[in-house]
C-alpha cells in the first residue's frame, strides 16, 4: 500500500518507519527541512530508542522517503496519515490550526489526483473536531469533490521511549469511520500489528484517546497520593504498589501505577485541560479530573520544597526531559522544578544526555528557544560535572542515568529522589542505601 505520513514528530516518524518496515511505501511530508533532510538521509530527527536502525534501512531499502511538498506526498497514496500536534492553546482549548493548514494542503493537492484517496487523522482532537475542522476544510478546498475521499480516526497508543514496542503491540488498533470498505483498507494498512482491530464511529474514536490519558494521568497523580500517605505513615510505597499491581482482574494494568514524580509530556497535561475546558464550556461538573491537576502541582512544589527546606543554594539535577528515553521538554515537571529553583534563588545544573541542543530539532529545539532559552546554559556534559556542582543532587530520571548519579554523590551531599526509590533498582547493590527519597 502507498501511504503519506503527514508530520514527522514522535507519532509520524515511528509510524511512517514501522510502516514502511512491514511493506509499505511511505512518503513523509514536513515543513521542517531539517527533518525532511534527516530522514532522507536515514537519521531519525527525534531520540527514540531503535527508530534510528528502523529508519536507516527503510530508508536504504527504498520503501520511505520525506518531502515538503504535499502534492508529492500523496500524488500515489492510498492513504494520507494526519499527525500533526495539536498543542495548547493557553486556556485548555486544543490548537487545531496545524490540523487545518495540513487539511487544506492535502486538498489543495487532491486536484492533481484521480484516484480515491482515505484521509486518516491520527492526532489527538476532541469529538467533533474531525467534522468541524477536517472534513470541513477538506470539502471547502476540494470544491465538492468530497465523494472522491474516505476519512477516518486512528488514534496512536504509543508511549515515547517505548513507541516501537507499542506501535507493533498496541492495546488494540481502533479506527473510527462510517463505511466498511475503509475499515477493511485500514485492516489491511495494520496487516503487519498484532492487537483486536476495534471500529467504532468517529465521535468515539476521538474521545477514547482522551479517556485512555485522563485514566493514566490520574493514576500517576492517584499513585503520588498514596505514596505520600505511605511516608506519613511508615509504609513502603514501593511495596505497597508492587502488591497493588499484582490485581490484574480489578486494577487493569500496572501502568503508570509505579510512584514516582509529577506527570508531564505533549499528551497528558494538554488533554486533561482539554477535557476541562469541555466541562465549563457544556456546564459538566468535573472535580476528580481538576483534582488531578491540582495533585500534580502538589507533587512537583513538594519537590521544590524537599530543596529549599536543605537551605543549599547548589544544585544538580539529573533529568530533564519529561520521561527518560526521550528529549521531549514539553510541559516536563523537571523544568518545573527548574525554572522555581532558579526563581529562588538557586544555582542549577543539569544532566540529560538526550537533552543536547546541537541535536534537537522541531518542536524540543523551538520549545527551548522561545521558553527556557537559559536552560541551554545550565546543563552538563557528565555526571561528574553536575556532582562537582552540588551540594543537592535531585534524581529525577530512574534509569541508568539516576543510577549513576546516585552512586557517584559524596557522602556530605543531600540526595533527593524524586523516583521514590525507583532509582534504586537499577544501582549496584550495597549502593541503594544512598537514596533519600522525597517525603
Amino acid at each position: 500500500m502507498h501511504v503519506s505520513v503527514f508530520g514527522l514528530g514522535y507519532v509520524g516518524c515511528v509510524t511512517a518507519a514501522c510502516l514502511a518496515r512491514d511493506g509499505h511505501h511511505v512518503v513523509g511530508v514536513d515543513l521542517n527541512s531539517d527533518k525532511v533532510a534527516m530522514v532522507n538521509a536515514g537519521q531519525s530527527p527525534i531520540i527514540e530508542p531503535g527508530l534510528g536502525d528502523v529508519l536507516a534501512r527503510v530508508v536504504r531499502q527504498g520503501r520511505l522517503s520525506a518531502t515538503e511538498s504535499a502534492v508529492e506526498g500523496i500524488a500515489t497514496a492510498d492513504v494520507a496519515l494526519i499527525c500533526v500536534g495539536t498543542p495548547d492553546l493557553g486556556h485548555g482549548q486544543p490548537d487545531y490550526d496545524g490540523l487545518a493548514r495540513v487539511a487544506s494542503a492535502i486538498g489543495a493537492a487532491c486536484e492533481t489526483r484521480v484516484n480515491p484517496l482515505t484521509v486518516v487523522l491520527r492526532s489527538t482532537v476532541l469529538p467533533g473536531t474531525t467534522e468541524r475542522v477536517l472534513a470541513r476544510v477538506l470539502s471547502e478546498c476540494t470544491g465538492g469533490r468530497m465523494a472522491e475521499l474516505r476519512i477516518a480516526v486512528n488514534p496512536e497508543f504509543m508511549r515515547e521511549g517505548t513507541s516501537l514496542e507499542d506501535f507493533d503491540h498496541p492495546p488494540f488498533v481502533l479506527v473510527g469511520c462510517d463505511d466498511p470498505d475503509t475499515a477493511t483498507q485500514m485492516r489491511q494498512l495494520y496487516g503487519g500489528v498484532t492487537a483486536p482491530f476495534l471500529q467504532t464511529s468517529v465521535r468515539t474514536a476521538e474521545m477514547v484517546k482522551y479517556v485512555c490519558n485522563a485514566f493514566h494521568a490520574m493514576k500517576i497523580a492517584f499513585t503520588n497520593e498514596i505514596a505520600d500517605l505511605c511516608d506519613a505513615l511508615g509504609a513502603d510505597a514501593q511495596d505497597v504498589m508492587r502488591v497493588f499491581r499484582q490485581d490484574r482482574k480489578l486494577n487493569i494494568a500496572p501502568a503508570y501505577l509505579k510512584p514516582g514524580f509529577a506527570y508531564g509530556g505533549s499528551c497528558l497535561p494538554k488533554d486533561i485541560r482539554a477535557l476541562l475546558c469541555s466541562g465549563r464550556i457544556y456546564d459538566v461538573s468535573t472535580p476528580l479530573l481538576s483534582a488531578v491537576v491540582t495533585s500534580n502541582k502538589g507533587q512537583i512544589d513538594r519537590g521544590v520544597n524537599a530543596v529549599l527546606q536543605t537551605r543549599k543554594k547548589k544544585v544538580g539535577v539529573v533529568g530533564l526531559a519529561f520521561k527518560p528515553n526521550t528529549d521531549d521538554l514539553r510541559e516536563s515537571p523537571r523544568v518545573t522544578l527548574v525554572e522555581t529553583l532558579i526563581g529562588k534563588g538557586c544555582d542549577v545544573r543539569i544532566y540529560d544526555p538526550n537533552v543536547v541542543m546541537a541535536r534537537l530539532k522541531g518542536a524540543n529545539r523551538q520549545y527551548i528557544e522561545q521558553e527556557i532559552p537559559h536552560v541551554s546554559s545550565l546543563l552538563c556534559d557528565s555526571i561528574e560535572c553536575l556532582i562537582d556542582h552540588a551540594d543537592v543532587v535531585v534524581i529525577g530520571a530512574n534509569g541508568a542515568d539516576g543510577a549513576r548519579a546516585l552512586a557517584a554523590v559524596r557522602p556530605e551531599q543531600i540526595v533527593i529522589d524524586l523516583t521514590r526509590g525507583a532509582v534504586s533498582e537499577a544501582m549496584p547493590r550495597g549502593t541503594e542505601s544512598r537514596a533519600c527519597v522525597l517525603s
